[in-house]
């Protein structure tokens, strides 16, 4: 992937707001420069996170603060919460901030913000057709077209939601914690979970992303990203990239597209 370029003077805070967790970043003159993930588990440590992170950027010019989020409930008690930490609002792509890119599916209203984001920073980093795999609670497989235009895509759910599944709707098969399985055959029940969810995570991305090829009439490259990319993704062939701050970039690149074409 070729790095991201946006203006030196950039100075944002950024909230993604996602099912799991709330992931906090700072950039600074333009490049990420802080990062620190939370679980909403952990959301009496909100304030002080942010603090940390508005830290580097509160002696610097014009700092804001962008989100993204896919957990309505969770808005309002992290507007306040930044409200306190930082004197400033919360400016929302898809409210307050135009999304970056051209949405082709039939409600974009209803498309998630985070798959929009993704696709846009991918877009913006590769320059052409491209598809992301972001693996968190859900998985989704999403594309972008030469233009850039959002074109869709599918959502799963991720390997937390298969395993606690079957771990619920079965008399004897246990609450596994996901790891990469080692060889071919699950010699426990353990190990064969494992193989199904790693395998099979696979196998949907491979066969979607082949789908996506026959559409375009080119085989696109692959970008993931997401909590579990690295465990399931890494040493792949399929994928080109694996980039763990994608939707940072991608509301970076809505504010700043946002701004210049409205002269704010």
């Amino acid at each position: 992937m070729r790095s991201y370029s946006y203006p030196m003077d950039i100075n944002l805070l950024v909230l993604n707001v996602g099912n799991s967790r709330l992931s906090i970043g700072a950039f600074v003159g333009g490049e990420l420069k802080h990062v620190k993930r939370l679980s909403h588990d952990e959301r009496s440590h909100w304030p002080e996170a942010i603090a940390e992170a508005w830290s580097h950027l509160d002696t610097t010019e014009q700092p804001a603060v962008a989100g993204a989020s896919v957990n309505p409930p969770l808005i309002e008690p992290l507007e306040h919460a930044v409200q306190q930490a930082t004197g400033q609002p919360v400016q929302w792509v898809g409210r307050q901030i135009d999304l970056p890119i051209k949405v082709l599916t039939d409600n974009p209203q209803e498309t998630g913000v985070d798959r929009i984001l993704n696709i846009a920073a991918a877009y913006e980093s590769m320059g052409k057709a491209c598809v992301v795999v972001d693996a968190g609670t859900a998985i989704t497989v999403d594309c972008c077209n030469d233009a850039g235009e959002f074109l869709g895509g599918a959502i799963g759910p991720g390997v937390a939601i298969m395993a606690s599944v079957l771990h619920e709707q079965t008399a004897k098969l246990p609450d596994v914690s996901f790891e990469v399985p080692q060889g071919t055959f699950g010699k426990s029940t353990e190990q064969a979970i494992n193989q199904a969810l790693y395998h099979g995570v696979r196998g949907m991305v491979k066969e979607l992303a082949e789908n996506y090829a026959t559409e375009l009439g080119f085989w696109p490259d692959i970008i993931a990203t997401g909590g579990d990319a690295a465990q399931l993704f890494t040493g792949w062939e399929m994928v080109h990239a694996i980039a763990p701050d994608l939707t940072f970039y991608g509301i970076a690149l809505a504010y700043t597209n946002h701004h210049i074409k409205h002269g704010t």
